[in-house]
């Protein structure tokens, strides 16, 4: 289904439908059970994954920083000269990937 086609069928213009996707505009919770409607899925299909992200944007915000080992890790990276600490970073990120995988 294209935005087009989408935003008719939700009554919107597809300009609208944009926002929502690139989250600039907030989705209300009936605009979502609209969407759902048109498309033909069930609402909670929006919220795969939700669980997840939760769990980790909580280890983030509280965990990590009462963490002795992650303030160790911090300080350590930290030290570590800007061109070295970089290639570090991309390493971390490249198997941080390959893990999730």
């Amino acid at each position: 289904m294209t935005q087009q086609q989408l935003a008719e069928k939700v009554g919107v213009r597809f300009q609208q439908i944009q926002k929502y996707e690139t989250g600039t505009n907030r989705v209300s919770a009936s605009r979502l059970w609209d969407m759902a409607n048109a498309m033909e899925v069930p609402v909670d299909l929006f919220f795969a994954g939700q669980e997840e992200a939760e769990a980790a944007n909580a280890l983030v915000q509280g965990d990590v920083l009462t963490d002795r080992e992650a303030l160790e890790l911090l300080r350590s990276y930290y030290s570590i000269p800007e061109q070295q600490r970089r290639r570090l970073f991309e390493l971390a990120r490249v198997l941080s990937d390959t893990s999730a995988q």
